[in-house]
């Protein structure tokens, strides 16, 4: 192997100096107190699980691997799903039918919400109101109505934690992807582009699912989108000025009216744009040397890029930063006499070979003086080692393990969680005005939000009355 292509240790030196952000997880600040102390043996959190369809058994897996909460309780208003969520559950938990009975129960400190969307406000509402802390899957809310009363409840509920399932928050490499931003290693943000292609989604969103039906569904963009908007405003730093798109039915001619396929602008208001879109033909993803499918994310700055993806349960999350390759070659050429031909053609400088993506690395693979000398040597061989892409840095847990950890931290505690009600809130308000500007054909600002639902009554659940508590 030649000189040329072998990383010395000062080069691994620079890599690490350069690529590396820490990546602590960035408490914030005004942190609510608890309703009530935690009841349970040895300070756990005793909790249920609403809605025990494919989200709630996946929530259940991950519960089994914690330590730190006891569910007491799992509910569905289907049998099948409801007896093999209380098979499933490691705590053997009594299964419910009627929500309510569950909120009855004053040994429960809070509740897992992975009901259908439509049925997201009603349950969050009625558990705050029996003051129990509330993790909701997202999107947190269905209509703009649902978003100004929730606002007004949890702001009245304070001591109360109530927590959003959008685990990206939650991942150490998009905590670090936030933090190279913050430190100007891409320059300024101008650009992010997000996706979410599937090849299934006509075998698994058939009529009769909830999620075909417009009547209970915010379809591509409340189910997928959701997650990698909520990232473009984190990264971003602001909320989106406007969003126009298209949408439509192409494929999937089955009775559905929620669209198959979705296209986004969300225009913000230093101008930068979150380019998003949805398809249901084709999984391909353009990240990574295209060895992932289906959704990723690509921040682009001045200086650099990231592509970036959450991990799965089989697959890790990973990072990769590139350099912006070539500007100052340009300025050094234009004083060169041989050169200046070919200065005066643009496209000779705006093209060419991009720069090899570099591992983004975390507070832990950093060679630091307090290292041992094994302890450095063996971080300068795994710096080595990432760099020619025989090892990639991994998450040592997976987000969806983290956010619910934190959220029995914050029950505890009295933290406010990473993924908060406003968190919550303005993700919901871009997936319902994006729908809305698909629908329409039109640009539609976030500021219409204002002036929609404001004044509704607050929306009443479609179940039937729980039984009177002796």
């Amino acid at each position: 192997m030649s000189k040329k292509s072998d990383m010395t240790r000062r080069d691994a030196v620079k890599v690490a100096g350069a690529a590396a952000v820490a990546a602590a997880v960035v408490k914030k600040a005004n942190a609510s107190p608890r309703i009530q102390t935690v009841k349970a043996a040895n300070n756990q959190v005793s909790y249920a699980v609403i809605g025990t369809g494919g989200r709630g058994q996946y929530h259940i897996t991950h519960f089994n691997g914690l330590d730190g909460g006891k569910c007491l309780a799992v509910c569905d208003i289907d049998q099948a799903a409801l007896d093999k969520a209380k098979a499933m559950a490691k705590d053997k938990p009594q299964g419910y039918k009627d929500y309510r009975d569950v909120l009855a129960r004053n040994d429960i400190d809070g509740v897992l919400i992975a009901t259908p969307l439509y049925m997201h406000f009603p349950v969050t509402r009625d558990a705050l109101m029996a003051g129990k802390h509330v993790f909701c899957e997202k999107s947190l809310v269905f209509t703009p109505e649902e978003v100004h009363t929730l606002r007004k409840l949890a702001n009245e509920k304070q001591k109360q934690v109530l927590q959003v399932g959008l685990q990206r928050r939650y991942s150490k490499f998009y905590q670090t992807a936030k933090q190279m931003i913050q430190k100007g290693m891409l320059g300024k943000v101008t650009h992010v582009y997000a996706q979410w292609h599937r090849q299934s989604l006509g075998k698994t969103w058939v009529p009769p699912s909830w999620r075909a039906f417009r009547k209970y569904s915010g379809g591509l963009t409340a189910e997928l989108a959701s997650h990698q908007i909520d990232v473009a405003d984190w990264m971003i730093g602001s909320h989106p000025e406007f969003v126009t798109g298209v949408g439509s039915i192409d494929v999937y001619k089955d009775g559905r009216d929620v669209f198959d396929n979705i296209q986004l602008i969300f225009k913000y208001p230093g101008g930068q744009k979150l380019m998003y879109s949805s398809i249901s033909t084709n999984k391909h993803l353009a990240l990574f040397g295209s060895q992932r499918t289906e959704f990723g994310e690509m921040i682009m700055g001045t200086e650099g890029t990231i592509h970036i993806t959450v991990g799965t349960d089989n697959e890790p999350a990973t990072a990769l930063w590139f350099y912006e390759p070539g500007p100052k070659k340009a300025e050094e050429a234009k004083g060169k006499g041989k050169e200046k031909a070919a200065v005066a053609n643009a496209s000779l400088l705006s093209t060419g070979k991009g720069s090899k993506g570099l591992p983004v690395l975390f507070d832990s693979e950093l060679v630091n003086n307090q290292d041992s000398f094994l302890q450095k040597e063996l971080k300068f061989a795994k710096l080595w080692l990432y760099k020619k892409g025989v090892m990639v840095p991994e998450e040592d847990k997976n987000p969806v393990d983290v956010q619910l950890e934190s959220w029995f931290e914050c029950i505890r505690t009295g933290k406010r969680p990473l993924a908060d009600l406003e968190v919550g809130l303005e993700d919901s308000s871009n997936v319902i005005l994006a729908n809305l500007a698909m629908d329409e054909g039109r640009r539609v600002f976030m500021t219409e939000m204002d002036k929609m639902g404001g004044g509704a009554p607050q929306p009443k659940s479609d179940a039937k009355p729980a039984p009177k508590k002796s």
